[in-house]
């Protein structure tokens, strides 16, 4: 008659394998907190605080699409100082993707495209409705009209983005200048996610 014994593992690795669990365990979690630092810190840099460009008089100011937060009427204000002799704005918002958020319900972008002004006003419609498409609109006006000089408005998070897609379709001097917008700390968050993604489509796209 044969014993039939379990087999069992010697208890002295059982020790052995949480310590490796463990391990592995701290690894990863110290790999992401220090792939999340550094992804705040060059959030930081690129959405919080980005190199903007000084305001310089120049052929044309051209404001891109957005929440409505105070940028239109900063182009305005600037145009006013006479920075420039026109303002061109992107409008994407009545047909575009920023439709579907409610962007235009009261006709304000009708009335600033159709307002009174001692300067030229225009707007156009990107396509596509996005930084790319106002990147393509501003090099074909510039083609058209020879500007040497443009100054482009845009909110703070959407600065370096707007630099690495634009100056993609365009060789002459851009000023890349934010409206004063603030953000609450959602607001900041959402852009952290929203221009990152932006950011790693851009590479793989030209103008």
């Amino acid at each position: 008659m044969r014993a039939h014994f379990a087999m069992t593992e010697p208890t002295a690795d059982k020790p052995k394998k949480k310590r490796r669990v463990l391990r592995v365990f701290k690894i990863v979690t110290l790999t992401l907190v220090v792939a999340m630092v550094a992804f705040i810190g060059i959030g930081w840099s690129a959405y919080v605080d980005p190199d903007e460009d000084s305001v310089q008089k120049a052929d044309a100011i051209f404001v891109l699409g957005g929440s409505h937060d105070g940028r239109e009427e900063f182009a305005l204000s600037l145009a006013e100082q006479g920075y420039a002799p026109q303002v061109v704005f992107s409008n994407p918002y009545e047909d575009g993707h920023y439709a579907r958020y409610g962007f235009e319900k009261d006709g304000y972008m009708d009335r600033l495209c159709n307002g009174d002004y001692t300067f030229v006003v225009s707007c156009f419609n990107p396509e596509p409705a996005t930084t790319r498409g106002e990147g393509r609109e501003l090099a074909r006006r510039a083609s058209a009209e020879g500007w040497k000089k443009v100054i482009v408005v845009t909110f703070t998070p959407h600065i370096a983005r707007a630099r690495f897609v634009i100056d993609k379709c365009w060789p002459g001097e851009i000023l890349y200048v934010a409206s004063p917008t603030e953000l609450n700390t959602v607001g900041w968050a959402w852009n952290f996610v929203y221009q990152s993604g932006g950011f790693v489509r851009a590479l793989f796209e030209d103008c």
